[in-house]
Order: structure tokens, then C-alpha cells, then sequence
């Protein structure tokens, strides 16, 4: 029986900082400990917090210890994971508080830097393995797709979308619902639903927070796209710098057309969506949708010129 669940940050910031290495040294010690049915070890997405890397949170008492090294790990499984005791020298510090007054148990939602959030995009980065297509469905995942495709017309999903507010997260805020409205009316033999995930913006990481943490919402969110203007093939248009992200992205392609989640009549409703990835190359230009859509088609991402 699982007591305990020890979650990895897997994210670009902590694995280039040495977080796989910290994964196979829990896998090495709570072998060795004879740990191995009582422990699940889960790699997450991103935490948010990646000067602090290597993360490793520990569930269910939640503790979160932080800049952890490979020969932390002994410690950390036998004082913790077997005898129940936190390793208090690598909890969290808040950097407003004095070390003599962090004692004890910190967990994430606690410190200063999450306490006051409302995380609704990123939500379930740093919580599911996003490699596991089951732990996205045990969060509800796939339900609203299920619901729009059972039970509501496309029209009714466009003026959900309205109501809600929904806008995009890049600097424009153009409302969703306005956007999808536009789409829905025009006639064409193939239509399309393209993301833009390349995010040409110098330190811009917000793209690349959801595809690596949490990538089947990605595919959720543009299947109902689909079915509500009226499209049945996705692009997915992502900077090649992104490896863990693409990796990711695909396998979770990969699982929802398994699952039958992607391809033809997505839960018997006769509505068929399926996604590819494209691969751009960082530039800003791609932003603007013109040169994004050229450079999809294998052209130069360079901006339509109408005169």
C-alpha cells in the first residue's frame, strides 16, 4: 500500500540544475531500504520556483525541500520516508524569514511566494505526472470535453466561452470567445485550430510551463476549439528549444489517441479531431499570425504584407 509520494520537479529549470539525478538516487535508496511498495515516486512539471531547484516535495504531510542535492537523498529517505522525521537543514526557507524560524514542516502552499496565489492555468503543474495520461483524467481531465461533445452544441460552447471571460494570455488579451465566434461562421472544406506555443519573447516561459507540466490540457482545451468552430485537424507550433515540452506534447498525443480522446468520433458523437506538432524555431516574428501560419507550411515565418 502507497503511505507516501515523493514528487520530482521535472521541469526544464530543475532538471537542467540536476533533478534526474536526484529521481535515480530515490529510486537506488528506497530500493534499498526495501521501500520500494510504499513509496511512489512521481516526476512533475514545473513548481514555479526554479532558483530553488532541485525540488522534491513529499505528500501526504507535504513538505518542501528545496536546492536538494544526490547525497541529500540517503538522508531524506531514511529519516523521513522511513522514520517519519522531516530533515529540517533542507526545508524551504522563505527568504523574509530568519533560518533560526523556520522549523519544522514548510509545505508549498505555505510559503510567501504561493500562499496569496490562485493558480488557474497552471493548476495541475507540479501536482500530476504529466507523462501519465491517468493522473490528468483522475483531475477531472477529458470531463469537459466529454460534456461538450455529449451534451452541448457548438454554439452553446462559443457563448460558455463568452460568459466566462476567457482571454489570451499573451499582451493583446483578446477575448477567446470574440475569437471563436469570428471562426465559427466561415465555410470551408478543412479548418483548423492552431497554437501558438513558440513564445518568441525573450524570458517568456508560459508555454513552456503548461506543455511540460500538464500537456493534455492543451489538447482538451483545442479539441472543444475544434468542435466549436467547426475544425477537426490541430497544429501545435512550438520552439524546437523546447525538448522536454515537445516530448511531452507527443506522448500525451499519443495517449489521447489511444484512449480515444484524438482521432475519429471522440466519445461517439461523430466528432473527429486529431494534432500535430510543428516546430518553429524561436522567432519573434512567428508571434504575429501571418508569419506563424507560413512557417507551419514549411515557408519563412515572415508577416503577410497587404497593400
Amino acid at each position: 500500500m502507497i503511505r507516501a509520494q515523493v514528487l520530482i520537479c521535472g521541469g526544464t529549470g530543475c532538471t537542467s540544475s540536476g533533478s534526474k539525478k536526484i529521481q535515480e538516487a530515490f529510486t537506488k535508496n528506497i530500493k534499498s531500504f526495501g521501500l520500494e511498495e510504499e513509496i511512489k515516486l512521481v516526476q512533475t512539471g514545473c513548481f514555479g520556483l526554479c532558483a530553488l531547484g532541485p525540488v522534491v516535495i513529499v505528500y501526504p504531510d507535504g513538505t518542501f525541500y528545496s536546492q536538494v542535492k544526490p547525497e541529500d537523498v540517503p538522508e531524506i529517505v531514511e529519516e523521513h520516508l522511513l522514520k517519519g522525521r522531516v530533515v529540517e537543514r533542507l526545508v524551504y526557507n522563505d527568504t523574509t524569514a530568519p533560518i533560526e524560524d523556520i522549523t519544522g514542516n514548510v509545505s508549498l502552499n505555505d510559503t510567501d511566494f504561493y500562499k496569496s496565489q490562485h493558480r488557474v492555468a497552471l493548476r495541475n503543474c507540479g501536482v500530476i505526472d504529466p507523462e501519465n495520461i491517468d493522473e490528468y483524467i483522475a483531475m477531472d481531465g477529458y470531463a469537459a470535453l466529454g460534456k461538450v461533445l455529449t451534451e452541448m452544441k457548438p454554439e452553446d460552447v462559443i457563448e460558455e466561452i463568452k460568459k466566462s471571460g476567457l482571454r489570451g494570455r499573451g499582451g493583446g488579451g483578446f477575448p477567446t470567445g470574440f475569437k471563436w465566434s469570428l471562426c465559427a461562421p466561415n465555410k470551408a472544406d478543412q479548418k483548423y485550430v492552431v497554437c501558438n506555443a513558440d513564445e518568441g519573447d525573450p524570458g517568456a516561459f508560459m508555454d513552456r510551463s503548461v506543455l511540460e507540466g500538464d500537456p493534455h490540457a492543451v489538447i482538451e482545451a483545442m479539441a472543444i476549439c475544434g468542435y466549436a468552430i467547426g475544425a477537426t485537424k490541430g497544429f501545435v507550433y512550438v520552439r524546437a528549444e523546447y525538448p522536454i515540452a515537445v516530448a511531452r506534447l507527443q506522448l500525451a498525443i499519443n495517449q489521447a489517441r489511444e484512449y480515444g480522446l484524438l482521432g475519429k468520433n471522440i466519445f461517439e458523437s461523430g466528432f473527429d479531431f486529431d494534432l500535430e506538432i510543428r516546430l518553429g524555431a524561436g522567432a519573434f516574428v512567428c508571434g504575429e499570425e501571418t508569419a506563424l501560419m507560413h512557417s507551419i507550411e514549411g515557408n519563412r515565418g515572415e508577416q503577410l504584407r497587404i497593400t
